[in-house]
């Protein structure tokens, strides 16, 4: 097969590899999936680059999220499943072999079905920012009704969330940090775009829910926005928080949000329990069959190119996700 790996920590440009290697074999349990698509996350980078510490395995082929079909199965699974598109979660996750090669064997719950309604392309982009963003929003039960505001509008998870919490009946506020950006989230389905740079978000917020605030926060930067949820969060609300960059030990007000019945929820996707990747994935496959949801895609790359791809998601410019197209199937 052909991969982009690395052997060691560093810069895309200088480390990553692309070239042959063997033919992966399903072992029991496990489908081995061609791969058409492959999406870097900014994990994925960080992950190269050596800000998570050190390399697990001697080689790394990176990328948790990508799509591709089933050409052949592993013992204990059955054989219809051969010739089944799927989309693919947690490839890298605690594995040397992610998603960034032409064939990849992994335990076959975490290969999913991919509608025909959907493309390959916009099944890379589900696995962290789809199931990080139904897991923010639906942890905490119903949201029909209420008032959500999911910070980072034109992030990835972002984009997901204001799609989902619409699709469920939600008020969606989301915050922003250009005109570029304030669109796309519009083009999402926001309800209100404020632009943080410019705008006083919380007193925005509260003006338009009567002073109550909002009942969830999706929130993609806690320490940094913590003074603004304090402001907004309503009695009995809850953030539910998936980063935490700009201060990652925050000073947390824990009376006041105690005597407002506040709930701080932290978010991983690659942990999360099996009864809500359950959930997520049933209301993923729904929603694409109907074709509810965009997938929008910030530019594609060849596997050859994998060193920029890495070098794009870094940059941190982007809108909608990065795609290497693998193959085409």
């Amino acid at each position: 097969m052909k991969a982009a790996y690395y052997e060691k920590n560093g810069p895309a440009s200088e480390v990553i590899i692309v070239g042959d290697l063997d033919d992966p074999k399903p072992a029991q349990g496990e489908v081995l999936v061609q791969v058409a698509t492959s999406a870097p996350n900014p994990s994925d980078v960080k992950s190269r680059a050596g800000a998570r510490g050190p390399m697990a395995f001697e080689r790394i082929i990176p990328h948790s999220d990508g799509a591709g079909r089933i050409v052949a199965v592993g013992e204990g699974v059955n054989e219809e499943r051969i010739g089944e598109r799927v989309w693919l979660w947690n490839a890298a996750w605690k594995r040397p072999h992610g998603s960034n090669a032409t064939l990849v064997a992994l335990h076959e719950e975490q290969a999913i079905y991919l509608p025909t309604e959907a493309s390959f392309e916009a099944g890379a982009c589900l696995g962290i920012p789809a199931m990080t963003a139904h897991r923010c929003l639906f942890a905490d039960g119903p949201i029909d009704g209420q008032n959500i505001l999911v910070t980072g509008g034109a992030g990835s998870v972002g984009s997901y969330a204001i799609q989902m919490a619409k699709l469920r009946g939600a008020r969606v506020f989301t915050t922003v940090s250009s005109e570029e950006k304030a669109e796309h989230a519009r083009k999402m389905g926001a309800d209100v775009v404020l632009n943080y740079r410019t705008e006083d978000v919380a007193a925005a917020i509260l003006d338009a829910t009567d002073g109550k605030g909002v009942d969830r926060i999706v929130e993609v930067e806690f320490g940094g926005n913590l003074s603004v949820t304090q402001k907004v969060l309503g009695q009995n609300g809850t953030v539910a928080a998936y980063g935490s960059m700009a201060d990652p030990e925050p000073k947390l007000p824990f009376y006041p949000m105690m005597f407002a019945g506040q709930t701080l929820r932290m978010v991983l996707v690659y942990v999360l329990p099996e009864a809500a990747r359950t959930a997520a994935v049933v209301d993923i496959t729904g929603w694409l069959t109907n074709n509810e949801l965009q997938h929008p895609v910030a530019r594609t790359f060849s596997l050859d190119q994998t060193a920029e791809a890495h070098a794009f998601v870094e940059a941190g410019t982007k809108i909608g996700t990065t795609v290497i197209k693998v193959a085409d199937l």
